[in-house]
């Protein structure tokens, strides 16, 4: 699908990255519907000689990859960014790669974060949203727009499994 500069259509974007060696591949998927399908376009880039994974500092690693391919698509009238991960790690706010990904856009774009796993420190600043016949949670956490209100786009998405059709997608695209 193709939207014409002038048109004015409200994105949504999904992030993620796969490292390989010293090398990652960032992929951007992007949106007009919380319900959609299929991703509007893709946008890819491989960097090379990223940093090393740091324990406790994996925004380090990743949140230059992001704004790298953010540079290359308009951030105007970007509704939400989603990203693979938390915005928030524990009760007192401390900041994931969400966090410092909202920050870094100096808090004019919300950002959701979809994890897999639980962080059992955040239970002030996190949703669970169950999708499909999944006994399993997503863990919800935003920053630029209230934490129910993320769960139930994120609860919108299309599919029938725990993961949404267009976050599986990301992540196949990703890993190609």
């Amino acid at each position: 699908m193709y939207f014409p500069k002038d048109q004015q259509v409200n994105m949504i974007l999904a992030l993620d990255t796969y490292y390989q060696n010293n090398k990652a591949k960032t992929v951007c998927i992007r949106f007009p519907n919380w319900t959609d399908e299929h991703p509007a376009n893709v946008l890819t880039e491989e960097l090379d000689r990223v940093e090393e994974y740091q324990p406790g500092a994996f925004y380090k690693r990743e949140l230059p990859c992001i704004l790298s391919i953010l540079k290359k698509t308009t951030l105007q009238n970007t509704e939400a960014i989603i990203i693979d991960g938390y915005v928030l790690l524990d009760d007192t706010g401390k900041h994931g790669l969400g966090g410092y990904l909202y920050e870094a856009l100096d808090r004019e774009i919300p950002v959701i974060g979809v994890a897999k796993t639980n962080f059992a420190n955040n239970t002030l600043h996190k949703g669970e949203v169950y999708r499909g016949d999944s006994q399993r949670p997503l863990y919800i956490t935003t920053l630029g727009i209230p934490l129910e209100t993320a769960c139930t786009y994120i609860r919108s998405m299309h599919g029938a499994y725990r993961i949404p059709t267009l976050l599986k997608t990301l992540d196949t695209l990703t890993r190609q």
